[in-house]
């Protein structure tokens, strides 16, 4: 059975109102793998039904994101769109409130559903939805301070890029990885590479490194980057062109790339980088299908996003169609903050 770490997230566009029904049975199967029991995949599909039909009615260029949670323990939709934001966001999340003349039970009914609920909205960047379902016994991983993203190119049914975030002895480890190319084999070098930092999360970076070069050798190689989060400072070790960003809710604080090489194929001996990390700095690890041109001069509203909204629309406004996308973004473990 594939690990739920390993699933890409499930992307659906609204383009039309057909796209609401997918949009549910889409949250209901994945709810089903994640084996949320009772009526919590039933739960998901509604959430999926009413973020989806908001965004059919009220925004363009919308989408729906559902996936496992980043840490474990339940399932989270993300609605994203490009506009035009919502003026009046608390009248929004009343229930009964509507604009259309419908019954209106929408972003009402999302907030009594959902165990968590994060909204932002902007004028030019659009609203950003997020509904966590976390597990009855786990409810706490419903606030999780994580967000991912991990989306396959357009037309393509298999993901190359893969990653995780995962908690171990007190930190907190988020890895990228894009296998070469795209479909099958760069997929298999993905899951491969995952499957291999499963079993070495808790060792140096350097060595996680050194171990996924050699789980990687009978494929085609991928870059890989690996960030550890601390106290106030950060690690950061990668292969190829994976990177890593801090970003404060007033400006980014460091950029970080990997060295040359492909993983599993040909790569120097790797290097780990150090940076500090300010109280309040959130940690972004993203593939080269994300524009790494979103650092230059992001803008007020991405920058003071939680983690649960940031890779989403980091995703949604800067990833390119034709390649596989990944995006991790995290706050430190809290027992170090």
């Amino acid at each position: 059975m594939t690990p739920l770490s390993a699933l890409a997230t499930a992307c659906v566009p609204i383009d039309h109102y057909s796209a609401v029904h997918v949009a549910a049975s889409t949250a209901r199967s994945l709810a089903e793998q994640c084996r949320l029991p009772g009526a919590m995949p039933d739960q998901a599909a509604v959430l999926a039904s009413e973020l989806a039909s908001n965004l059919d009615k009220h925004a363009r260029g919308g989408t729906l994101y559902i996936r496992p949670l980043p840490l474990g323990g339940g399932l989270e939709i993300l609605a994203a769109d490009r506009g035009p934001g919502m003026p009046e966001i608390e009248r929004c999340l009343t229930d009964g409130y509507t604009t259309t003349g419908t019954m209106g039970a929408g972003l009402g009914a999302v907030t009594r559903i959902a165990t968590h609920f994060t909204i932002r909205t902007d004028a030019e960047m659009g609203t950003l939805a997020c509904a966590r379902l976390a597990l009855p016994e786990q409810p706490q991983a419903a606030r999780q301070p994580a967000g991912l993203i991990c989306v396959p190119a357009d037309r393509e049914q298999h993901c190359g890029d893969a990653c995780a975030i995962i908690d171990a002895d007190r930190t907190r480890t988020m890895i990228v990885i894009d296998g070469l190319g795209h479909g099958p084999h760069a997929a298999e070098a993905a899951q491969t590479a995952l499957r291999s930092f499963h079993a070495v999360v808790d060792r140096p970076l350097t060595h996680i490194l050194t171990a996924l070069h050699r789980s990687l050798r009978r494929t085609r190689g991928a870059a890989v980057g690996i960030l550890r989060l601390g106290a106030e400072k950060a690690e950061y070790c990668g292969i190829g062109n994976v990177r890593a960003v801090a970003i404060s809710p007033h400006q980014v604080h460091h950029r970080l790339t990997g060295q040359p090489g492909v993983v599993g194929w040909n790569i120097p001996a790797p290097q780990s980088h150090r940076f500090p990390l300010a109280p309040g700095t959130t940690a972004v690890l993203h593939s080269d299908g994300i524009d790494s041109r979103w650092t230059h001069v992001p803008p007020h509203f991405l920058l003071r996003l939680p983690p649960s909204l940031l890779a989403g629309a980091v995703a949604h406004h800067h990833r390119s169609t034709r390649d596989d996308a990944a995006v991790l973004a995290a706050l430190p473990h809290p027992r170090h903050s």
